[in-house]
């Protein structure tokens, strides 16, 4: 009874104190308490409360209460004075039920300077234009109508991506999962969750529900999948184990499992398995090694990668550390992964260790570096001299590259996210940000001086998109290019009726191959997008191959055997629509 007399004379005080200026959808009251607390009461009849987004604002801090207990957070830059877009608040979960948001306007957003501040030193809240436009709807509809939203790269459906995670291909089913960081509530980063899409063919993907959410041990950072085929934790055969960092005022490793093929996971009632005082102690990349018979585990501790080892998957022992003086040591070491190639035209094998980056790019920002060296099963040893850096791409938006686990036929596959933490935030789209770059198949080559390369290949699938020829250039496509090697540099041109252009060079002078970003179009977002990228060329030939994966914000540039990949974003105003090549021949391929 005298629960229940505090809420009702709690209700009334918060309604005497509040003034609704706008009308909100059937279902949802809304109560203002104080100065920078609101309460949404909702009693849902449909699916999805749309929440519109100002990305100017300040993030306000978001409480769901169900039952006074409180369920979840999150952070949204509700919307002001002007709507950049909306993002769904999913109410599925607690249809049935009375859902309060709790929502708090940050103190230190007030001042004269802040957007939510036009006309007054405090605004009246009462005004935002957030709670005149907010809907109900049982479906939340994102049409492809962003001018640079990719076609056949993998982007979210809305919201905010970054790395690629747990990505694992069930033979069972033919489908590649890929799950990846994600803010559900925004198109800048915040809120990490693990989205989650599938695909029959790596180009066509079906957005699937949040695979992984946040809890209390902090929101979900980067990690891997296996397949567990011996049911070594314990959940089963072919459990698919999840292994992620939990991120709050520390990061740890946590683990969970699911039964249903990595659609839904429940999170181990152990967590976290792994803990360090270490403040950038992330990415966990779990591997089956075959030299101890036992689960490897490669995490990212600041400048170095740590080796740990377990039986079961929950209880990890530490092995070795690899990195001290090895490699660029510009920015934090992060998204490692661990892998056996063949050298071609070889029997032999050797280890190769991914590290990506950031700041710390041959251009500025992230990207992707790599060591090549032997495993035996508890230490990784780099064959190269410790001031060696290699790079696995030689663009500026190519970063947190992983591998799929359980890939057919034994292929080393990889995917990487297409942006640099230079401007990620920044760049133009509005409804979502970021796209994947296409799969890729790696390999192991030498180089003209004898020193082992990664080859970076366009994967069968990815090839698989070339639809039939054209002799016109589409807004994507695939272009592949012979230039003759000759003392007369090549010059490649992309460009459209705005003077708008992305100019590639093959220079055999200094044996070099360049993309210059710099008039491709809407540049001025950020003073590190114009850029110039260069790559050696590293095997000399008669002639050179290059296919281009051209598509409506991307270059994607492959040498035609494999020596190198470079990939940059681009902002046309208008598609790109001509091609020209100074010295050599070209065919265009349709994006089927």
């Amino acid at each position: 009874m005298k629960q229940n007399l505090i809420k009702q004379l709690t209700i009334i005080v918060l309604t005497l104190l509040s003034v609704t200026v706008y009308a909100l959808p059937k279902g949802i009251t809304m109560n203002h308490s104080g100065e920078f607390n609101t309460l949404l009461t909702i009693n849902p009849t449909e699916r999805y409360l749309s929440l519109p987004i100002e990305e100017a604002a300040p993030e306000a801090f978001i409480r769901v209460i169900i039952d006074g207990v409180q369920v979840t957070t999150f952070n949204a830059r509700l919307a002001a004075d002007s709507i950049d877009y909306v993002v769904p608040f999913d109410m599925q979960p607690y249809m049935g039920k009375q859902i309060i948001l709790d929502i708090h306007f940050p103190l230190y957003h007030y001042n004269k300077k802040h957007p939510y501040n036009k006309t007054a030193i405090r605004p009246d809240r009462r005004k935002f234009i957030c709670w005149k436009e907010m809907q109900t709807s049982d479906r939340f509809v994102v049409h492809n109508r962003e001018q640079w939203r990719s076609t056949y790269h993998h982007t979210p459906f809305y919201g905010w991506m970054n790395d690629p995670n747990g990505m694992f291909y069930d033979a069972l089913s033919g489908l590649w999962h890929l799950y990846y960081q994600f803010n559900p509530y925004g198109s800048r980063w915040g809120n990490m969750n693990w989205g989650h899409s599938i695909s029959a063919d790596l180009r066509h993907w079906t957005e699937q529900d949040v695979a992984i959410a946040p809890d209390a041990l902090g929101t979900i950072f980067s990690g891997s999948c296996v397949i567990d085929k011996r049911g070594d934790a314990g959940f089963g055969k072919n459990a698919i184990i999840a292994f992620y960092t939990g991120a709050d005022q520390s990061q740890k490793q946590s683990m969970a499992y699911s039964v249903d093929g990595g659609k839904t996971f429940v999170k181990y009632d152990g967590n976290p398995v792994l803990t360090d005082t270490t403040p950038d102690f992330r990415d966990p990349k779990v591997i089956w090694n075959t030299k101890k018979g036992c689960w490897t585990m490669v995490l990212a501790c600041q400048q170095e990668m740590r080796f740990y080892s377990s039986q079961d998957l929950k209880t990890w022992h530490y092995d070795s550390r690899f990195g001290e003086g090895y490699g660029n040591h510009s920015g934090v070491w992060e998204c490692p992964d661990l892998f056996e190639l063949t050298i071609e035209g070889t029997n032999e094998k050797k280890w190769v260790l991914l590290c990506n980056i950031n700041p710390g790019g041959p251009f500025g920002g992230s990207a992707t570096q790599y060591f090549v060296g032997d495993f035996d099963g508890t230490t990784f040893t780099c064959v190269d001299g410790k001031e060696e850096q290699k790079w696995l791409d030689y663009g500026k938006d190519h970063y947190a590259t992983v591998t799929w686990h359980n890939a057919p036929q034994g292929r080393v596959v990889a995917l990487g996210w297409m942006s640099n933490w230079q401007y990620a935030n920044e760049v133009p789209t509005k409804q979502f940000r970021s796209q994947n770059t296409i799969a890729r198949d790696l390999g192991l080559y030498r180089d003209d001086k004898g020193e082992l390369r990664v080859a970076v290949r366009p994967s069968s699938e990815s090839l698989a998109a070339k639809g039939k020829l054209t002799d016109k250039l589409n807004p994507t496509a695939v272009v592949e290019i012979e230039v003759p090697a000759a003392k007369k540099n090549t010059v490649i041109t992309l460009s459209n009726d705005r003077g708008e252009q992305v100019t590639m060079t093959y220079n055999f002078k200094k044996q070099t191959f360049s993309m210059d970003r710099r008039k491709s179009g809407k540049t001025s977002f950020s003073k590190d997008f114009p850029a110039v990228t260069v790559v050696p060329l590293f095997v000399t030939r008669d002639t050179y191959r290059l296919t281009l994966f051209i598509d409506n914000c991307s270059v994607e540039a492959f040498d035609g055997n494999g020596a190198w990949s470079m990939t940059n974003l681009v902002f046309p105003n208008k598609p790109y629509n001509n091609i020209s090549v100074s010295n050599g021949s070209y065919k265009i391929y349709e994006i089927r």
